[in-house]
C-alpha cells in the first residue's frame, strides 16, 4: 500500500511540474575545428553544429530520460531553424525559444584542444531573452531552473534571468547555474560577482571548474575560499570540477565535502564535458541522491561525452551513471 502511495505521489508530482529541467539561455552554432589543434591560430577547418551549454543541457538530461524545456533566442535564418530543429529532435521542448526579427543567431568558433578550448563568440539573438518569456505560469512547471553565466553576461537576458530565479524560488523550483565565467564574454568582474552573488542567493546548486575559478578571481585561488565565497553567497551544494583530478562537491553551508577521484581515459574530445557532467549532477539530485552520488554521475556521463566526438547517444539509460 505505502509502495502505491507513493508512487501515486510521483506521478502526481510529475503532471503539477512536468519539466525536469527548465533551462535558460544561449541557443548558438558552435564551428568546431575539425582537426586537433593548439588554438584558433593553427585551426584550418571547421565544422558545424548545434551549442550553447543550456540547450546541450537540455539535451543531456532529454536523453537521460528527463522532460526538459529550453528558454532561448535564435534569429530569423536558417542557422537559427537549424539550431531549433536539432534541439527538438534530441527531445527537448523548444516551444519557449523565440525568434528575434532583428538579431542573426549566434555563432562561436571553438577550437578542438585535448584541454580548455580557444574560443570567440558572436554575440547578437542569445542575449535577447526578455521577461514575457519566463512567466510564473512556466515557472512553476519546473523542478530545476538552470542558466549559465554566459546567458548572464549581458542585457536584456541577465535582468530577466535573474528576476525568473527568484520568482522559480519562491514558487519551490530548485535553482541551478553553471559558473562558466569568461573575461572575453564578460568583461566587467565585478558586476560578475554582484550577479552572481545574486543569483546563488537564491539557494542554487553551482557546478564550476578549477579554469572558472582562475577565470572570476584573476589567479589561482585556494579552493577552500572559492567555496567559503560561493556558500556565503547562498549556494546550497558547490560542485568544483579538477579535469583529470575528479571533482569537489560541498555542501550543507560547507560543513560537509567529498571528493571524487578522476581516472585515466583516452581523451577524443573535452567540448561539452561539463555540460554532460552536470547533466548527470542534475537527474542524480532529481533522484534524489546524495552529493557523492551526483557527482559519481555526472563523471559518468563526463566519461561518455570526452571519449566521443559530437554529441551523446541519442539515448541514454540513466542506470548506466549509477553502475
Amino acid at each position: 500500500m505505502h509502495r502505491r502511495l507513493s508512487d501515486f505521489f510521483v506521478y502526481t508530482m510529475s503532471i503539477n511540474r512536468p519539466y525536469a529541467l527548465l533551462s535558460v539561455g544561449e541557443l548558438l552554432a558552435d564551428f568546431i575545428s575539425h582537426h586537433v589543434s593548439r588554438d584558433l591560430l593553427d585551426a584550418p577547418d571547421f565544422r558545424r553544429y548545434q551549442g550553447g551549454s543550456p540547450a546541450n543541457m537540455a539535451a543531456n538530461m532529454a536523453r537521460l530520460g528527463n522532460r526538459t524545456a529550453l528558454v532561448a533566442c535564435v534569429g530569423n535564418d536558417n542557422l537559427g531553424r537549424y539550431l531549433t530543429r536539432e534541439v527538438a529532435e534530441a527531445g527537448v521542448d523548444t516551444q519557449y525559444t523565440s525568434v528575434d526579427p532583428n538579431h542573426p543567431t549566434s555563432i562561436v568558433i571553438v577550437s578542438r584542444t585535448a584541454g580548455t578550448p580557444d574560443f570567440i563568440a558572436y554575440r547578437t539573438a542569445d542575449c535577447q531573452i526578455k521577461a514575457e518569456q519566463l512567466p510564473e505560469s512556466l515557472l512553476a512547471q519546473a523542478h530545476i531552473f538552470h542558466t549559465t553565466c554566459f546567458a548572464l553576461s549581458r542585457q536584456p537576458a541577465q535582468k530577466a534571468i535573474v528576476e525568473a530565479a527568484h520568482r522559480a524560488r519562491r514558487l519551490s523550483c530548485q535553482v541551478s547555474i553553471d559558473a562558466n565565467y569568461a573575461p572575453s564574454i564578460w568583461p566587467d568582474r565585478d558586476e560578475a560577482w554582484r550577479i552572481l552573488a545574486d543569483y546563488c542567493s537564491a539557494g542554487a546548486l553551482v557546478k564550476l571548474s578549477e579554469d572558472d575559478t582562475k577565470r572570476l578571481y584573476g589567479h589561482p585561488q585556494p579552493i577552500e575560499q572559492v567555496l567559503n565565497d560561493f556558500h556565503r553567497m547562498g549556494a546550497q551544494q558547490i560542485c568544483l570540477t579538477l579535469g583529470a583530478e575528479g571533482s569537489l562537491v560541498s555542501y550543507e553551508g560547507g560543513t560537509r565535502q567529498v571528493r571524487i577521484p578522476g581516472r585515466k581515459i583516452d581523451v577524443v574530445d573535452v567540448t561539452g564535458a561539463g555540460d554532460a557532467y552536470w547533466a548527470g549532477y542534475l537527474t542524480a539530485f532529481l533522484d534524489d541522491k546524495t552529493p557523492e552520488e551526483c557527482a559519481h554521475a555526472g563523471a559518468a556521463m563526463a566519461k561518455m561525452k570526452l571519449m566521443r566526438q559530437g554529441p551523446l547517444p541519442s539515448v541514454i539509460d540513466r542506470h548506466e551513471i549509477y553502475a
